[in-house]
């Protein structure tokens, strides 16, 4: 008569989804496939520390630090076991990162990197759809690959980085 009989003779609610097809119909079909996070990038004011943070501290894989002079910063990669980290330092005083430190004392999360494998076909199709880029062409990035990035405001004010695959 209280609740634990309340309780057994209440039917359970199920929500399910009408049919996986119905889901699917949603996505409109693309000449280009979104991939995998390839990494999220991170601005370090101290890269160095951030280095020994996750080699010394944490026990993870670290590369060397590479200079990417077109792209006014030094990378390093952390690798993970699905993904990768890159630490991203100014590089010269008009680098981005150097603006976002300037606003972003201590550092922070400063993009996510997801593989297309078709970039200049996903180029055109954002540009229809009113994604702005932030380059008129790909530039090689650290991974000696394509790259182009949406503007965050476009992106839920996320900096998107679409890397060829």
């Amino acid at each position: 008569s209280g609740l634990l009989s309340r309780l057994q003779t209440s039917a359970p609610t199920v929500r399910t989804l009408s049919s996986p097809k119905s889901f699917s119909q949603n996505i409109p079909s693309c000449l280009w496939k979104l991939g995998r996070l390839n990494h999220v990038a991170i601005a370090v004011p101290d890269l160095e520390k951030a280095q020994s943070l996750y080699k010394d501290v944490l026990g993870a894989q670290v590369s060397e630090t590479v200079a990417l002079p077109e792209h006014g910063v030094y990378t390093v990669f952390v690798e993970l076991g699905n993904t990768k980290l890159e630490l991203l330092h100014p590089l010269g005083e008009k680098s981005p990162i150097a603006s976002f430190l300037q606003k972003n004392k201590t550092g922070g999360m400063h993009h996510i990197c997801i593989e297309v494998d078709d970039i200049k076909a996903a180029m055109t199709e954002l540009k229809k759809k009113k994604i702005r880029i932030l380059s008129e062409e790909p530039k090689i990035g650290a991974h000696g690959k394509p790259v182009i990035f949406l503007h965050p405001k476009d992106c839920h004010g996320v900096l998107v980085e679409l890397e060829q695959a």
